[in-house]
C-alpha cells in the first residue's frame, strides 16, 4: 500500500480509502475515481465498516432514504461490481466480497483514514496514562490533521451523514482532549487563537468555552476571559434556554476571584476519545451539569412474565457491564412479531433502572400508537422536554436537536429504552454520544448497521415454557388437569407469548371453557386470526405491523409463499413462485427473513432454508385473496410444482446414469439456477430424502390443484427414493393421489404410468398377485398410445410375476420382449437390469457362460452411465452365481464389494439383500457364528423396512443352520 500512499498534512501515510473529509480513493495507478452519487455512498458505507458486512438492505436504505426503486437491491449489485472494476483498475489493495446478507470491503485496518485516526488516539491515550502529555499531544495532532473537512463531506445520504457525524464528535473529543493537555503543558498563549476559532464553530460546546477562558486568563487577559463567559451565557439563554453549566458558572466564578481553583489551574478532565468516562463519573464532583429533570418513562413491567433466565442475565450484563470502546452499551432484542421482545426489554430495564441508571429513563414507542412510525425528530423532542427543556427552546431542525440531546446526556447515566424501531436511521440520532448512558432496542428488522451493538434473538417459549405463562394466568390446577391440550395450543400458536397471552386472558375470562375446547377452536384455520384475538390483544394487528412496513412485491411474495406446505422452504422457492429469473434466489426471501415472518432453520451447502410459522402462514393465506388474482395463484402452483419435478428428475438422472426408467410426461418444469441445483444435488439420494416432506406435499397440492400430469410424473419419479430407501407406504399413498387425479381428468398415459408403478410396489411387497391386474392394464393403455418404456417396465414386471410362480420359460421369454422394447425405447439401464434378471434364471440353469456373458454386459452398461445401484444388482448376482457354484471365497469377495457399494449409496433395501447372501455364503463355508450375525443384520433391516415376508426367509435360513 505504501507505493501508493504518499503523506498528508498530519505527516502520516495518506491511507488508500480516506473518508475524514470528501471521499477520496488512491491506488499504484494514482487518484481513483468514484463516481458521485450512489457508488460513492455504497464505498463510504463500506468503507466506514471496514472488513465488517454491510447489509444490502442498510446500502439500500443509505442510497434512497425514502420509497427506494423495484430495482434497488440490482442497482446496488451494479455499484458493487463498478467499484469492483474501478479499484482493481486503480491497484488498490482491496477487495468487495459478497456475503449472503450484503458486501464487506476486505483491506488491512491502515487501509483508512479512520483507522489511522483511532490507532493516534489510542497512542496518545497510553502516552497520557504514562504521563507522557508531549507524546500525547503530538498524537492527537497528527490524529486530528488527517481530517480534511466534515467526514464524508459531500456525500447524499442522510443515513451515512448520521455515521459520519459520530466520527466528527470523535475529532472534536480528541481535539478537547489534545487542548487540556497543552493547557497543563502551560501552552495556553499559543492554544488562543486556534480555541476562539473552535467556540465561534461549535458555541454550545461548554467544555471548549472553558478552556478558551482558561487560556485567557492564563494569558493575563481576565477581562476577556469573563467576556467570553457572557457571550456563552446570552448564546445559551437564547438558543437553549438554560444558563451555563456548572463547570463553567464555577470556572467565571473563580476568574473574578483570581481563586486557584482547579478548574482554572486545568479544567475538569475531558476523557480520550478512545475511552468513556467510568460508571462513576462526576458523581461528587462539579464536572457534571447538574440535571435540569429525572424523567422516568419505562411502561409497567409484566408480572407474570416467563423467560429464560439466562437471556434476561444476558440483556442485563449488556446494557451495564462496560465495553471497550467510548460510546454508549447498546443492545439489540431482535423477534418474530408476538414473541415478548418489548416485554423483556421492560422487564430488564426496570431490573437496572434504579441501581445503574439514576439520572433517568427514556421510552419511545417508535411504532407509533397510531401505526405511523414515530421519526428521530419527533422523538428527540419528546426526550429533550422530558429532559426539561422548555418546548420553545427545542431546535427546529434534527441535527441540532441531536446535538442538543447528546450535551445534555453527556455527562449522565440514563437508560433508553426504543420499542419497536422499525431501521437504524430511525435509532441512529436516538443514541448518546459518550458511553454513560446506555441504550436498549427492540425491533423486528435485524438493525445490524447501528454500531457497537450486542444483539439477541429473543426466541417463542417451549411448551414447558408455554404451559408455565398459562398456568400464571389462569392458575395451575386447569392447566396440570389438562397438561397435553396446553401442550397442543403452544405448538399451534408456536410458542408465541402474545398469542399464548391471548389464549390466557379467554380461558380465564370463560371459566367454564377447557383447554381442549379453546384448542378445538383454534384448529379451524379459516377462524384461528380470529379467536386469537381479545380485547386490545391481537396476533393479526402484531403480524400487520410488519406485513405493512414491507414493500408491495414482498409483500406478494409473502402471501405466495403460504401456498408452499411444509415446515422447512428451500431458498429458491421464492424465486420460483415469481418467475425470477435471479442467480441468487435467497435475496428475494431477505425482506421477509428482516421483518422476522420468516425464520432461517438451517444452512445447507451456503443457502439458507426457511421456515413460515402456522401463525404468519394463516395471516399470509387470509391476506393472498387481496394481495394475488386468481390466475396468478394458479400460475405460481404450477412453477411450484414444477420446480419440485425439475430437481427430483434431476436427481433421479444423476442417480442413473440418465432418464432411464422414466416414463416421460409434458408437466411443466421450473428450473432453479444451475448452480443452486449442482449444490442441492450433491448427494441426490439425500437430497430426495431430507426434502421427502415437500415432495410429498408438492404431490398433494399438484392433485388439488388438477395439475393431474406434474402430480404422476412427480409421484413415480419419487420412485427413486421409495425403492432405494424402503418406504413402501409413502409410494402408495402419492401414488394413490395421482391415480385419482389422473382418472378424474381422463389422462391415459398418466393412468398407466401409475398403475405400471403401482403394480412394480405390490411386487415390492411380494404381491405377485396383486401385481399382475395392474401391470395388465398398463399395458394395453402404453401399448395403445404408443409409449416404449413404459411398455418394457410392464413386460419386464410381468417376467418377474413368471419368474416368481417358477415359470422360467416364460419369465425368459418376457424379458427378452422387455430387453427388445428397452433397445426401441433407448433405455440402456432398463436393459441392464432386464440382463441381470435374466443371468438370475440361467443359473438357477447352470449356464454359467450365458450368466456371465448377461452380468458382464449389464455391468459395462451400469459403469459406463454412472448407475452404482445397477453395478450392484450385477456384482450381486455374480456373486450369487460363484455361491452357486461352490466358490464361497470368491462369492464373499464379491458380495463384500456390493455390501460396501450399498452402504455408500444408502441401499437399505440391497444392503438386506446382501446380509442375506453374506449369511448363505458364510453358511457354506461352515462359519456358523459369522452366519448368524449377517443373518441378524439381515432381520433387522428388513424389519425396518416392514419387510416381514423378506425377514421370515431369513429367519428360516437361520434355524436350518442350527440344526
Amino acid at each position: 500500500m505504501a507505493a501508493s500512499a504518499g503523506y498528508d498534512d498530519s505527516g502520516v501515510a495518506a491511507a488508500p480509502f480516506r473518508v475524514l473529509g470528501p471521499l477520496e480513493v488512491s491506488g499504484k495507478q494514482g487518484v481513483v475515481n468514484v463516481a458521485p452519487g450512489r457508488q460513492e455512498v455504497v464505498l463510504g458505507a463500506l468503507v466506514l465498516q471496514l472488513n465488517r458486512v454491510v447489509e444490502t438492505a442498510y446500502l439500500v436504505d443509505a442510497i434512497w432514504a425514502h420509497d427506494p426503486p423495484k430495482t434497488a437491491r440490482t442497482q446496488v449489485q451494479i455499484c458493487v461490481s463498478r467499484l469492483r472494476r474501478a479499484l482493481s483498475d486503480g491497484g488498490v489493495d482491496a477487495t468487495i466480497e459478497t456475503r449472503s446478507h450484503g458486501y464487506v470491503l476486505r483491506a488491512p485496518e491502515e487501509a483508512t483514514d479512520v483507522g489511522a485516526f483511532r490507532r493516534l488516539v489510542t497512542q496518545a491515550q497510553a502516552a497520557a496514562g504514562e504521563g507522557d502529555k508531549s507524546s500525547a499531544v503530538s498524537a492527537l495532532r497528527a490524529a486530528t490533521g488527517l481530517w480534511r473537512g466534515r467526514c464524508l463531506a459531500g456525500a447524499p445520504s442522510e443515513a451515512l451523514a448520521r455515521t459520519a457525524a459520530q466520527l466528527d464528535e470523535a475529532r472534536l473529543e480528541a481535539v478537547e482532549t489534545c487542548v487540556r493537555l497543552e493547557l497543563e503543558l502551560g501552552r495556553h498563549e499559543r492554544l488562543i487563537g486556534e480555541l476562539q476559532q473552535l467556540v465561534a464553530h461549535h458555541p454550545l460546546r461548554d467544555r471548549l468555552r472553558a478552556y478558551l477562558m482558561t487560556a485567557l486568563y492564563r494569558s493575563g487577559r481576565q477581562a476577556e476571559a469573563m467576556d467570553t463567559y457572557h457571550q456563552g451565557r446570552v448564546i445559551f439563554n437564547e438558543e437553549l434556554g438554560l444558563d451555563p453549566g456548572r463547570e463553567l458558572r464555577d470556572l467565571a466564578q473563580s476568574i473574578l476571584t483570581g481563586g486557584t481553583d482547579h478548574a482554572v489551574d486545568g479544567p475538569a478532565e475531558a476523557y480520550p476519545a478512545t475511552a468513556p468516562p467510568p460508571p462513576g463519573a462526576g458523581q461528587d464532583g462539579g464536572a457534571r451539569p447538574a440535571p435540569v429533570a429525572v424523567p422516568k418513562q419505562l411502561p409497567t413491567d409484566v408480572g407474570d412474565f416467563v423467560v429464560d433466565s439466562s437471556i434476561v442475565a444476558a440483556v442485563r450484563d449488556a446494557v451495564t457491564v462496560r465495553q471497550d470502546g467510548r460510546g454508549p452499551n447498546v443492545a439489540v432484542l431482535l423477534g418474530r412479531p408476538g414473541v415478548g421482545k418489548s416485554t423483556l426489554a421492560r422487564h430488564v430495564a426496570h431490573r437496572v433502572a434504579a441501581e445503574y441508571f439514576p439520572d433517568g429513563q427514556l421510552y419511545c414507542d417508535l411504532r407509533g400508537l397510531s401505526g405511523q412510525p414515530v421519526g428521530p425528530a419527533e422523538a428527540l423532542g419528546r426526550f429533550l422536554r422530558a429532559l426539561g427543556v422548555p418546548g420553545q427552546a427545542v431546535p427546529d431542525s434534527l441535527d441540532e436537536r441531536a446535538e442538543m440531546y447528546r450535551s445534555l446526556l453527556a455527562d449522565r447515566r440514563l437508560l433508553v429504552l426504543l420499542d419497536d424501531a422499525l431501521n437504524e436511521s430511525q435509532v441512529m440520532p436516538l443514541l448518546p454520544g459518550s458511553g454513560s448512558s446506555c441504550v436498549l432496542v427492540t425491533g423486528r428488522g435485524r438493525l445490524t448497521a447501528l454500531p457497537g451493538t450486542r444483539r439477541f434473538d429473543v426466541e417463542p417459549l417451549s411448551e414447558d415454557g408455554a404451559a408455565q405463562l398459562l398456568a400464571r394466568i389462569i392458575g395451575e390446577y386447569r392447566v396440570e388437569s389438562e397438561r397435553e391440550a396446553a401442550r397442543a395450543l403452544a405448538r399451534l400458536v408456536g410458542g408465541l407469548p402474545l398469542a399464548l397471552r391471548i389464549v390466557g386472558a379467554r380461558l380465564a375470562a370463560r371459566p367454564h371453557w377447557s383447554l381442549t375446547s379453546l384448542l378445538s377452536r383454534l384448529e379451524n384455520e379459516q377462524s384461528r386470526l380470529d379467536e386469537l384475538a381479545y380485547g386490545e390483544l391481537s396476533i393479526r394487528a402484531s403480524l400487520s405491523v410488519s406485513y405493512d412496513g414491507l414493500n408491495a412485491a414482498d409483500r406478494r411474495l409473502l402471501c405466495l409463499m403460504s401456498l408452499a406446505e411444509g415446515t422447512e422452504i428451500p431458498s429458491w422457492l421464492g424465486a420460483a413462485l415469481l418467475d425470477d429469473p435471479t442467480p441468487h434466489p435467497a435475496d428475494l426471501l431477505e425482506p421477509l427473513i428482516d421483518m422476522r415472518l420468516l425464520d432461517v432453520t438451517a444452512m445447507e451447502g451456503g443457502e439458507f432454508r426457511c421456515g413460515l410459522s402456522q401463525i404468519v402462514r394463516t395471516f399470509a393465506q387470509e391476506r393472498l385473496p387481496a394481495e394475488t388474482t386468481e390466475e396468478e395463484r394458479a400460475v405460481a402452483v404450477r412453477r411450484l410444482v414444477g420446480g419440485w419435478l425439475a430437481l427430483a428428475e434431476r436427481a433421479h438422472k444423476d442417480i442413473y446414469g440418465g432418464a432411464y426408467t422414466l416414463v416421460a410426461g409434458r408437466g411443466e418444469r421450473w428450473h432453479p439456477p444451475e448452480d443452486q441445483v449442482r449444490r442441492c444435488l450433491r448427494d441426490p439420494l439425500g437430497w430426495l430424502e431430507s426434502e421427502q416432506t415437500n415432495l410429498l406435499n408438492a404431490v398433494e397440492l399438484a392433485a388439488r390443484s388438477g395439475l393431474d400430469e406434474p402430480c404422476w410424473e412427480l409421484a413415480t419419479t419419487l420412485v427413486t427414493l421409495f425403492e432405494a430407501r424402503g418406504y413402501p407406504e409413502l409410494w402408495d399413498r402419492t401414488h394413490q393421489v395421482a391415480l385419482t387425479a389422473v382418472q378424474e381428468a381422463g389422462n391415459e398415459r398418466g393412468q398407466a404410468a401409475v398403475l405400471a408403478s403401482l403394480g412394480t410396489l405390490h411386487l415390492y411387497r411380494g404381491e405377485p398377485e396383486a401385481a399382475g391386474p395392474y401391470l395388465s392394464t398398463a399395458l394395453e393403455i402404453f401399448e395403445r398410445v404408443g409409449e416404449p418404456t413404459g411398455h418394457a417396465l410392464c413386460l419386464r414386471d410381468l417376467a418377474r410375476i413368471e419368474q416368481h410362480h417358477g415359470e422360467d420359460d416364460r419369465a425368459l421369454a418376457l424379458y427378452e420382449s422387455a430387453e427388445r422394447a428397452f433397445v426401441r425405447a433407448d433405455d440402456v439401464v432398463g436393459r441392464a437390469y432386464v440382463l441381470s434378471e435374466m443371468a438370475h434364471i440361467t443359473m438357477r440353469r447352470a449356464d454359467c457362460t450365458r450368466t456371465r456373458a448377461y452380468l458382464d454386459e449389464a455391468l459395462g452398461i451400469c459403469r459406463s452411465v454412472g448407475f452404482d445401484r445397477g453395478q450392484a444388482l450385477a456384482l450381486r448376482r455374480l456373486g450369487q452365481m460363484l455361491m452357486h457354484q461352490g466358490r464361497y471365497e470368491e462369492a464373499e469377495r464379491t458380495l463384500l464389494e456390493v455390501l460396501d457399494m450399498v452402504g455408500a449409496g444408502g441401499d437399505l433395501v440391497g444392503e438386506g439383500y446382501v446380509l442375506h447372501d453374506l449369511g448363505r455364503v458364510n453358511s457354506g463355508l461352515r462359519r456358523v457364528e459369522q452366519a448368524l450375525r449377517y443373518y441378524s443384520r439381515s432381520v433387522k433391516v428388513r424389519e425396518r423396512l416392514l419387510d416381514h415376508s423378506g425377514a421370515a426367509a431369513v429367519r428360516a435360513d437361520m434355524v436350518a443352520i442350527l440344526r
